[in-house]
C-alpha cells in the first residue's frame, strides 16, 4: 500500500487498513520528520543509532505521528538494521 502523504497513512491505520510497514530510519537527524517512498516509509529522527536508542526514537515518533500509544508499535524485525518492519498491535 503506497501512501502519498501523512494523512492518508494516518487514516488507513486508523482504519485498521495498515498493520506492518517497513520503513527506513535516518538516525542523527537534525530534524524529525516522515517521507513516503516507493518501497518504505522514511523516519528521520534526531537520536543515535547506540543500545537502541533510535530504536526507541522511532517507536516514540510513530506513537505522537499516529496518535496510539507505545505499547501497540513494535519493531517486528530489522532492530539493528537501517530497514525495519513495524508492526501495529491496534
Amino acid at each position: 500500500m503506497l501512501f502519498s502523504n501523512i494523512e492518508e497513512f494516518k487514516k488507513a491505520v486508523s482504519q485498521g487498513l495498515v498493520q506492518k510497514f517497513k520503513i527506513k530510519a535516518i538516525p542523527s537527524s537534525k530534524v524529525e520528520n516522515i517521507e513516503f517512498c516507493d518501497e518504505y516509509i522514511k523516519i528521520k529522527i534526531k537520536d543515535k543509532a547506540i543500545e537502541g536508542r533510535a530504536n526507541k526514537a522511532i517507536i516514540e515518533f510513530l506513537s505522537n505521528v499516529l496518535k496510539i500509544p507505545k505499547s501497540k508499535i513494535k519493531i517486528a524485525s530489522g532492530e539493528k538494521s537501517s530497514i525495519k518492519l513495524i508492526q501495529l498491535l491496534l
